[in-house]
């Protein structure tokens, strides 16, 4: 069966994120983890996530990994490719999303791309080509202080145009505002001027489907996954009356909720969920020098009563992520961490836990490659841009893999409450 729509997700929060809201518009939607074998089995999905841990990877390793999805994506007979990314642009000055935007409009043929990391409802949005996070610019908020991505530009059109080869213009608010005829004029207009990507403003939902409507030639996009709102009905696809079928987790399985994120928002979900639940904080000195400190971890876990969640993290403020990062290295510091809480996940998973929450876009991609999952399917939204899934295997794990910005605080609780 050929498929309508190929995402490439440079992480696996953001594949489970852009999976749920494709399926919330009505397209039946497969997700694969990693790039999948030739026999794997889409069944009648419309749309395949193809999700990737590329976002902080060399970056020739993220062109050749996104290339070779978009080969198997194309080789399914994929209408239209989405280059997913992070809403925040979590990137670095050198890329990954300049190189692989590069690269897939290049295989393409594509005369021009979308940049639109916009994400109204999780408060992200894009004027005058500037990236807020809420009422601040992108420089001036917590992602600032990001220990992998520390974004310290606000200008998506300077920021991609140190990450491409290409040149890269705007299509302001007062385009965008004017609909969708309007948008395909000023592409037609970037075009002409020789631009190659084409930031796009964006502060509302009805912004983003104007310009779903308006991009519905185009043979690849890039940005965020609101974006994706309006792509559905470009294929004569319309959202599928709601069901009371969310309910998609036995109450009385085990959980366990892993962080490693150190965003404002998880630390604050981290604050409410340790004074509900039993908690242990991993311990990065005790990980640098060698000491056992996942084989306590799951000492402690196996003490708890087994009708409530265990939370183990190791989520910290910036203070001591910066402290951390000059003692061990930006890149160990995080390695370590994720290496550690993939173990626990492993041996929680061996131990009978069924239920995984898992914050952090990292630690998410760590954990579902040392469970060696392949597929996910996409179940009840917990927040904008976080599902429930099910694993596709002979023993089903149900898994919540949330960005670390996104999410109320009571993103823990309200998760089990759907979850029951």
């Amino acid at each position: 069966m050929s498929i309508l729509l190929g995402v490439i997700a440079d992480d696996f929060t953001g594949a489970t994120d852009i999976a749920s809201i494709i399926a919330r518009e009505g397209m039946q939607v497969a997700m694969t983890i990693g790039i999948p074998n030739e026999d794997f089995d889409i069944g009648e999905a419309q749309a395949v996530v193809v999700a990737l841990k590329s976002r902080t990877i060399a970056a020739a390793d993220a062109v050749s990994q996104s290339l070779e999805a978009l080969a198997w994506l194309q080789h399914r007979g994929a209408r239209q490719i989405f280059f997913k990314y992070c809403s925040t642009f979590d990137s670095t000055a050198e890329g990954n999303i300049g190189p692989v935007a590069d690269a897939l409009a290049d295989a393409l043929g594509a005369e021009i791309a979308v940049v639109c990391p916009a994400f109204p409802k999780n408060g992200r949005t894009v004027f005058n080509g500037h990236l807020f996070v809420g009422r601040q610019l992108l420089q001036d908020s917590p992602m600032k202080d990001h220990p992998l991505t520390p974004m310290r530009q606000s200008d998506l059109v300077a920021l991609m145009a140190t990450q491409s080869a290409y040149p890269v213009g705007l299509i302001p608010y007062d385009v965008v505002s004017a609909g969708d005829t309007a948008i395909t004029q000023a592409f037609e207009a970037s075009i002409a001027a020789g631009k190659r990507h084409v930031v796009v403003d964006a502060i509302n939902d009805d912004h983003l489907r104007a310009l779903g409507r308006a991009v519905r030639d185009h043979k690849l996009l890039t940005g965020g996954s609101a974006l994706a709102m309006g792509l559905p009905a470009n294929f004569g696809i319309t959202p599928k009356p709601a069901s009371d079928a969310s309910k998609v987790v036995d109450a009385k399985v085990k959980t366990a909720i892993l962080s490693g994120s150190c965003s404002a928002a998880t630390r604050q979900q981290l604050a409410r969920a340790r004074d509900l639940w039993p908690n242990f904080k991993i311990d990065l000195e005790a990980l640098a020098d060698g000491r056992p400190v996942v084989e306590l971890a799951l000492a402690w876990a196996s003490q708890q009563r087994q009708d409530q969640p265990v939370v183990i993290y190791g989520s910290a403020d910036p203070e001591e992520v910066e402290a951390n990062q000059l003692r061990y290295g930006r890149q160990r510091s995080g390695e370590l961490m994720e290496h550690a809480l993939a173990e626990i996940a492993k041996a929680l998973v061996s131990d009978g836990v069924h239920r995984l929450l898992v914050a952090g876009g990292e630690t998410s991609g760590a954990v579902i490659s040392a469970l060696d999952i392949k597929g996910l399917s996409i179940g009840a939204e917990i927040a904008p841009g976080v599902p429930w899934t099910v694993t596709l295997s002979q023993t089903p794990l149900q898994v919540a893999l949330k960005s670390g910005n996104f999410g109320g605080p009571d993103f823990f609780e309200r998760a089990l409450e759907i979850a029951g």
